[in-house]
C-alpha cells in the first residue's frame, strides 16, 4: 500500500515539510457540517440511507414499533434488543421524522448523508513501510525483538522494563475496533483471538472466516494498531506494549474508510458479548466530527453509540479512544468544524464541544488519550482540553519537531502492516493503543478488576507531566496551543503519561 488513493476519512499529516508518505495516519477526528437536508434529498431519489432507531432496551422490538418501521418505509437490518438500538434501511425521505412520532421510539436518525454505499472523497497517504534492507539492518540487544531498537515509544512508557516482569496474560483480550486486522501477520498471528473477531461494517455481525481482515486496497490502520498493542515477543519484527495478551479484530469501517454508527454499535456489542477486556477506538464516528444534540439525527447517533459503549463497559470492557488530530481545544467555548458531513459536502459550522460530541471519544466512561512525541511533549497535531483528556501516550510527531534518541531514527510510531510488513504512522490513533496495551497489562495483573478499577489504576499509575508552557512546537516564536491545569491533571496530558511498569507491579 504505497500509493495514495481516494478515501473519505480525513487524515492528518505531520506539519511543515514532512513528506506525506511518511506522515499520514487515519485519525479519529474530522469535522462536521450542520446540514440536515442532504439525507432527505438523497432519499427523495429512492436511494436507501441507513438509520438507527432507539427504543427502550431489554424487551425486544415491540410489534408496534416493527409495524411502524415498515409503514414508514423502513426495513429492519438487525436489532440490538439488549441496548434498544434498531438498524434500519429506508429510501423514504420522511422516514426519520415519521418514526420519531411513534410511541416507544425515543430517538431516530440517519447515520450518513450519502446514499448506500458512501463515496470516498479524500486522498490517503500510505504509511512509511520499512524496506527489507531496513529490517535486516536493525540491530537488537539480547532479549529484544529485531525492530525493538526503533521503538522509542516503549521506553517512553517503561514498557521495556515492564516486559522484564510480565508480558501480559493470554486470558486478556484487546479488541481493535477499526479498519480490520491482518491476523496472518507473523507478529499478530501468535496472539490473535479469532472467536472475538468479526466484520460489523453493515451493522450486523459477519462471522465468515477472515471477514475481519482488511481488503487489499483498504487501510492498514487497524493492523498497525493491533501490532502496537500486542505484537508478539517472538524473535520476529517488533514488540507490542502487551505482547502476551490476545488481540482481536472488529472491522467497522467501509472500504472507503467510513466508520458509521450502525457498525460502531455492532462492534461494541460484539466486544461486550465475547469476553473482551479492553477496546481500542482510534477513529471518530462518521459523518459528523461533532454530533450536536439539538439536531435530531445527530442526537440519535450519540444515543446509540453511548448505549453500546456503556453496555461494553457493563460487560467488563475498558473503552479507550483517541483524542483527535486537529490541535483543537476540546474544552473551548466554541470550535469551527469545517469538515462535516464528510461523506457528502462539508461546510463550516461553529459548535460548542460540550454539547456537540466527538463520539466515542467524548462519551462518558471512555478513556480519552492525547498524543506525545519522542521528546515527551504534546504532539503538534494532538487535540487537548482540560477535563477532556484523561491520559497521554506516544503517538509520534515530526522527527524535526521531536527527534528520538538513537538508535531510533523516526519520530513516528512503528507498527505492523498487512502482508507481513512493518512501517511508521503517527497520530492520536497511535497513542490510544499504547494506553489500551497498558490497560491490558493492568487487567493481567488484576484479573478480577472491574473497568472502573482498571481505569483508576491507569490514572493513578500515570506519570504526572507538567504543562508545556509556552508551547511553540515548530519554534517560530508563536504559541501553538495553551496548556491549562496543574502537573497532575492538565489539558495536554491529563493525569500524565501512561506507565506500563506500574501496570505490572502495582
Amino acid at each position: 500500500m504505497t500509493a495514495p488513493r481516494k478515501r473519505s476519512r480525513r487524515v492528518v499529516a505531520i506539519p511543515l515539510g514532512m513528506a506525506m508518505a511518511t506522515a499520514l495516519a487515519v485519525l479519529p477526528n474530522t469535522t462536521a457540517s450542520a446540514s440536515v437536508a442532504a439525507p432527505q434529498e438523497a432519499a427523495a431519489d429512492a436511494t436507501p440511507l441507513s438509520y438507527v432507531v432507539n427504543v427502550s432496551p431489554g424487551h425486544g422490538t415491540s410489534s408496534q414499533v416493527k409495524k411502524a418501521i415498515a409503514k414508514a418505509g423502513g426495513t429492519i437490518v438487525t436489532s440490538y434488543d439488549q441496548i434498544g438500538v434498531i438498524v434500519v434501511h429506508s429510501s423514504d425521505a420522511g422516514f426519520a421524522a415519521a418514526i420519531r412520532k411513534v410511541r416507544g421510539v425515543e430517538s431516530a436518525g440517519a447515520t450518513r448523508t450519502a446514499p448506500l454505499p458512501a463515496q470516498s472523497t479524500t486522498d490517503l497517504g500510505a504509511p512509511k513501510v520499512l524496506t527489507a534492507q531496513e529490517v535486516a539492518a536493525a540491530e537488537a540487544e539480547a532479549g529484544q525483538d529485531p525492530l525493538q531498537p526503533l521503538q522509542w515509544d516503549l521506553p517512553a512508557i517503561k514498557a521495556d522494563k515492564a516486559h522484564e516482569k510480565s508480558l501480559g496474560s493470554p486470558d486478556v483480550t484487546v479488541a481493535v475496533i477499526d479498519t480490520g486486522v491482518d491476523d496472518t501477520h507473523p507478529d499478530i498471528a501468535p496472539n490473535f483471538d479469532r472467536e472475538a473477531s468479526v466484520n460489523c461494517v453493515t451493522g450486523k455481525p459477519d462471522t465468515a472466516d477472515g471477514a475481519w481482515r482488511p481488503g487489499a486496497d483498504e487501510s492498514p490502520h487497524g493492523t498497525h494498531v493491533a501490532g502496537e498493542i500486542a505484537a508478539a515477543k517472538n524473535g520476529v519484527g517488533m514488540t507490542g506494549v502487551a505482547p502476551g495478551v490476545k488481540v482481536s479484530g472488529i472491522k467497522v469501517s467501509t472500504p472507503a474508510g467510513f466508520f458509521y454508527t450502525e457498525a460502531v454499535v455492532c462492534g461494541f456489542v460484539w466486544a461486550a458479548e465475547h469476553g473482551v477486556d479492553v477496546t481500542n477506538n482510534s477513529y471518530y464516528t462518521d459523518p459528523w466530527y461533532f454530533n450536536c444534540k439539538d439536531d435530531p439525527d445527530q442526537k440519535a447517533l450519540v444515543e446509540a453509540v453511548t448505549r453500546a459503549s456503556r453496555y461494553a463497559e457493563r460487560k467488563g470492557a475498558v473503552n479507550v479512544a483517541a483524542a483527535g488530530n486537529e490541535n483543537y481545544d476540546l474544552a473551548a467555548d466554541e470550535i469551527t468544524d469545517p469538515s462535516s458531513p464528510n461523506d457528502t459536502t462539508p461546510s463550516d459550522r461553529v459548535i460548542d464541544p460540550s454539547e456537540c460530541l466527538d463520539i466515542p471519544t467524548q462519551l462518558p466512561g471512555v478513556v480519552t488519550v492525547a498524543s506525545t512525541g519522542a521528546k515527551g511533549i504534546k504532539s503538534s497535531f494532538s487535540n487537548h482540553g482540560l477535563g477532556v483528556i484523561d491520559i497521554a501516550a506516544p503517538g509520534g510527531d515530526s522527527t524535526r519537531y521531536q527527534t528520538p534518541a538513537p538508535p531510533a531514527t523516526s519520530g513516528l510510531i512503528l507498527g505492523t502492516l498487512p502482508g507481513g510488513k512493518w512501517g511508521y504512522m503517527a497520530g492520536t490513533s497511535m497513542a490510544s493503543p499504547h494506553v489500551a496495551g497498558v490497560a491490558a497489562l493492568i487487567k493481567s495483573t488484576h484479573p478480577y478488576a472491574s473497568p472502573a478499577l482498571v481505569k483508576a489504576l491507569l490514572y493513578a499509575g500515570a506519570d504526572a507531566t507538567a504543562c508545556t508552557d509556552p508551547y511553540d512546537i515548530d519554534g517560530d516564536g508563536k504559541v501553538d496551543a495553551v496548556c491549562e491545569g496543574p502537573k497532575n491533571r492538565n489539558s495536554f496530558y491529563g493525569w500524565g503519561m501512561a506507565d506500563a511498569l506500574d501496570a505490572v507491579t502495582k
